[in-house]
């Protein structure tokens, strides 16, 4: 089986943190069958003057352990015509596909997230006669409320052989693009349990220069506004008078989506929580777990998510995971034996769940245990499974398609 796995979510050598949750499947797939990816980067001709992301120089094509990626640019209007992106998407990239497919003749095309590359997958998949997968990502909370984008959304999922959703939610959310739910498949994200163990809380605390018996809460993801580091900040001073020497620990860097170091920065000084917050910045991946480690809590106070495998890493570490009730994270954090889950938006009540987390007796093993159910080797396995079925079907139609004729 020859797999062509199409996504504009992928890390590289100068962006090494981006949409590692796609390569650490697709890896593991590449072990069951023949993985090849195209990870389109986007480029705007005055990107300098917008200062957007669009100007950043990737190598065209890189080996990432047993992944062979290519980096075609694809062109982009930024701002109001952010909706012509899957058109763009589909008519830049039909050149680095062609080309591709002379040496690896793919079975069938894997796109991550609906939109846009999932609509420029199922136009290439018209083009090249293969069967299109897509796979739903926590961006669909965000691009299903835009009317053309939700229109494109619904014929990229209705054109796909078989849509692959990490949470029940995201289904939901899909079913009002109207997409055909025969065709859906749960495949929740999974954890690399080699990097993420727990480490000595004494080793890991020596490692980045945090006391013994200090009580340390820690976030890890873009500092963007979704992510909600700053909600836990307005959260840290009720915190504070119960255990004076609290450190929140936010791991974690500017990302596509945005910047809100400067705001997070004011706020600390505002509140006076200088020696309560760390912003740690940008860590590489597999030292993540150190930063874990070191911890008693994690926490994550976002607005929306897919299936974040940022709690199964801190699970895998021991963690309880602290977050809010929405999207799909009700599916992934147990309240009581793996965490606790909390109104979005409602400031008072992440405070008790930090504190009662804080001073609760976890079963740090059963967590562990639970983590470790959901391998990144598993869900591997699950992928191909479904790639089989999908290749099945295709022969299936074209054998019925002789027989009639």
């Amino acid at each position: 089986m020859k797999v062509l796995v199409f996504t504009t979510v992928f890390p590289s050598r100068e962006m090494p943190n981006f949409g590692i949750f796609v390569r650490e499947r697709m890896r593991r797939v590449a072990d069951l069958c023949d993985v090849k990816v195209i990870a389109p980067v986007p480029f705007f001709p005055f990107a300098g003057v917008i200062k957007r992301n669009y100007a950043i120089k990737h190598p065209r094509i890189e080996h990432q352990g047993n992944l062979e990626v290519h980096h075609p640019r694809f062109f982009v209007i930024p701002g109001l015509f952010k909706f012509l992106d899957g058109f763009f998407l589909f008519l830049s990239t039909i050149f680095a596909v062609s080309k591709l497919r002379k040496d690896f003749d793919f079975d069938l095309i894997d796109a991550h997230f609906a939109y846009p590359d999932g609509f420029a997958a199922v136009l290439l998949g018209q083009l090249f006669k293969r069967p299109v997968v897509i796979t739903l990502r926590g961006t669909l909370n965000r691009l299903i409320r835009y009317r053309l984008r939700r229109a494109m959304i619904k014929v990229a999922l209705n054109r796909a052989a078989r849509i692959f959703s990490v949470s029940p939610h995201l289904i939901q959310l899909a079913e009002e693009s109207e997409a055909r739910p025969v065709k859906y498949r749960i495949i929740p994200n999974g954890v690399d349990t080699q990097h993420f163990k727990r480490v000595t809380q004494k080793v890991a605390r020596a490692n980045i220069g945090i006391d013994e018996g200090t009580k340390v809460i820690i976030s890890v993801g873009g500092l963007v506004e979704r992510k909600g580091h700053h909600r836990v900040i307005e959260a840290l001073p009720q915190l504070v008078g119960k255990f004076p020497d609290i450190i929140f620990l936010v791991v974690g860097g500017p990302s596509v989506e945005g910047d809100i170091s400067s705001e997070l920065r004011m706020q600390i000084q505002r509140l006076g929580l200088e020696n309560h917050v760390r912003l740690v910045g940008e860590v590489p991946h597999d030292q993540v777990s150190m930063y874990l480690s070191a911890a008693d809590i994690f926490v994550l106070a976002t607005r929306y998510e897919g299936c974040p495998n940022v709690f199964l890493e801190a699970m895998a570490c021991g963690l309880p995971v602290v977050t809010t009730l929405v999207c799909g994270n009700e599916y992934i954090v147990e309240p009581g034996r793996s965490g606790l889950l909390v109104p979005f938006g409602d400031k008072a009540r992440l405070g008790e769940a930090l504190q009662d987390a804080l001073t609760s007796d976890w079963n740090h093993q059963q967590i562990i245990e639970y983590a470790h159910s959901r391998t990144w080797e598993n869900v591997a396995k699950e992928v191909v499974t479904q790639f089989d079925e999908v290749l099945n079907d295709k022969l299936n139609q074209v054998s019925m398609y002789h027989m009639e004729a």
